[in-house]
């Protein structure tokens, strides 16, 4: 279960989804880092608030996207900390424009996807060989690894295909990526996250309010970061052995087939 020894790492963990998450972590005792993209000073009264629930938190400004930020964190974390247990890969982009599959641009598909999928995914490679180093010295140190996608990896949405073909690969990666560490005892876990009222929503708040409302989805509501926080701390304290490359949709029972 987590303590006050380990860290976890969350791209995008000041807002949102990624702050629903970095708080059920920091009660659960694991030290914080907090990837974003804005300055620090934006984002300090919200680690402000995780440090109050009586953890260390550090915040790692970078782009997943680049290589050169993606380097930048690990090292400042491994200068900070020392050590890294967790990662949540989070942090995510919509298109700037909701354009029809027969009109987008190759600049929103480039992106959309880099941020998406090609930035978690060589975080994870560099991660996962970090967590293998210190497995070496410490067999029995707690590891994990959680890919944050969403519903939109497998309902098809035609104003936004990049960020539906981006989450399908990071669905697809969190299979690679469980099947590859698993002789190594490193579970990969996906959470699913279906409509959750954030910034990203924001815009689209009364349709989807009307769509609740017609049973989109089978618990009439929308969802919350603390959901999805809720479940990802789950599975990193164990709560979900033997099950690693499964994914835990929390979207309200949307994408059960109904009659």
């Amino acid at each position: 279960m987590p303590s006050t020894e380990n860290v976890a790492l969350i791209t995008g963990g000041s807002r949102g989804i990624g702050l629903g998450i970095a708080r059920h972590l920091a009660a659960d005792g694991c030290h914080l880092a907090i990837g974003g993209v804005r300055e620090e000073q934006a984002v300090a009264e919200v680690l402000g608030e995780l440090r109050g629930l009586g953890v260390e938190v550090l915040y790692c400004q970078g782009d997943v996207a680049r290589a050169e930020d993606r380097a930048g964190v690990l090292e400042r974390i491994q200068g900070h900390f020392g050590r890294l247990n967790f990662l949540v890969n989070n942090a995510g982009v919509a298109p700037k424009v909701r354009a029809d599959i027969l009109e987008a641009s190759e600049e929103s598909y480039d992106r959309v996807m880099t941020t998406n999928l090609k930035g978690p995914y060589f975080l994870t490679q560099a991660v996962a060989n970090w967590l293998i180093r210190q497995r070496q010295s410490q067999p029995a140190m707690p590891a994990c690894i959680v890919n944050v996608s969403s519903i939109s990896a497998s309902v098809a949405s035609t104003q936004r295909g990049e960020y539906c073909l981006s989450k399908a690969g990071l669905s697809m990666a969190t299979r690679l990526w469980a099947s590859r560490l698993g002789e190594l005892g490193i579970p990969v876990y996906e959470v699913s996250p279906g409509v959750i009222r954030t910034d990203m929503t924001a815009a689209v708040t009364e349709k989807y309010d009307k769509l609740i409302a017609e049973g989109l989805t089978i618990e009439p509501r929308w969802g919350t970061p603390d959901d999805v926080g809720r479940a990802t701390a789950a599975l990193i304290r164990g709560d979900v052995p033997y099950a690693t490359g499964q994914v835990l949709h929390i979207d309200g029972g949307m994408l059960i087939p109904r009659l």
